[in-house]
């Protein structure tokens, strides 16, 4: 008997790419198995983009989903990692992460220029206070411009508001196949990642041990023990995505080295750390990297973002 799973995502062009490629691992490991992709609405998709700061940005793009799967309207969810809280519904578990994608970010420049030769005070976009930051820290000279919407409007307001260029996530990117767009992509010592960019999480019931069983076939042990370790690393730092932090973890078979970051949000001030241990360890590797961090000043840099 063919069995059907029904995985519930949002219904952007980029949320429906990286389901397909669920679906696409889902079927290839499992013969008799119907995949069904169920398009939702969230709040994040239903609110102006300037106003998704009035509520958690994280629930902003989960919430609804997360009531459709605890409904049982749907059997999974997909999202992309970084949009998750760091801590879940008890009734909610990550089953699956898939290979993870490119965690880089990229710049989308109008003169298909690097940042470094972009010219001076040249007005850049992104919606991020992590990659604000960085780009001060790297360029103090750039005008850097608050700009939402998805990949694709984003890209579009270079022309439309007159900027040089916008900061992206490559994974999006890539997955939507735009790497033409890509005018340069940051090393993750550079520009540090947010937590868990480039990392697909597909959420289940915490008592539905058939469709757990089903994913577990598609999870990937350096994804997880990645998440695991970046999302340990935000959870003991108290940050979320108004914060800017980022964190990058590479496991490297039985071994995994991490580096996160701290800034203020001119990026004059700037903390990055590294820490290594077994990829057994995941989480405690990224408590101890967030402790360093602190301890190098990243605590009175966290104390002076408070509202």
């Amino acid at each position: 008997m063919r069995t059907r799973i029904r995985l519930g995502t949002r219904g952007s062009r980029l949320a429906l790419a990286q389901t397909r490629l669920v679906v696409d691992l889902l079927e290839a490991s499992h013969e008799d198995l119907e995949v069904v992709t169920v398009p939702l609405k969230t709040l994040g998709d239903l609110l102006p983009p300037e106003r998704i700061r009035e509520v958690d940005g994280k629930i902003a793009f989960t919430g609804e989903i997360e009531k459709q799967l605890l409904a049982r309207k749907i059997d999974a969810a997909v999202h992309s990692m970084k949009d998750l809280p760091t801590k879940l519904d008890d009734r909610l578990v990550v089953a699956a992460t898939p290979k993870r994608g490119d965690a880089r970010d990229a710049l989308v420049s109008k003169e298909r220029l690097p940042l470094r030769k972009v010219k001076a005070g040249a007005r850049i976009g992104t919606s991020s206070v992590r990659r604000r930051a960085q780009l001060l820290a790297i360029r103090g000279d750039l005008k850097v411009v608050e700009i939402h919407g998805n990949v694709e409007t984003r890209i579009r307001k270079i022309a439309g508001e007159g900027l040089e260029g916008v900061v992206l996530a490559a994974a999006g990117l890539k997955r939507m196949g735009l790497d033409s767009e890509i005018s340069e992509i940051f090393e993750t010592g550079e520009i540090v990642p947010a937590v868990c960019q480039g990392i697909l999480a597909v959420e289940v019931r915490e008592d539905d041990e058939a469709t757990t069983d089903i994913l577990r076939a598609i999870d990937d042990p350096d994804a997880r023990a990645a998440s695991l370790c970046e999302r340990a690393f935000a959870e003991e730092l108290g940050g979320d995505c108004h914060v800017p932090l980022g964190a990058f973890a590479w496991p490297s078979g039985e071994s995994l080295g991490v580096v996160g970051m701290v800034a203020s949000i001119d990026g004059r001030k700037i903390v990055k750390e590294r820490e290594s241990g077994a990829s057994t360890d995941a989480e405690t590797i990224g408590r101890r990297l967030a402790g360093k961090v602190q301890e190098s000043g990243g605590r009175v840099i966290l104390e002076e973002l408070k509202p």
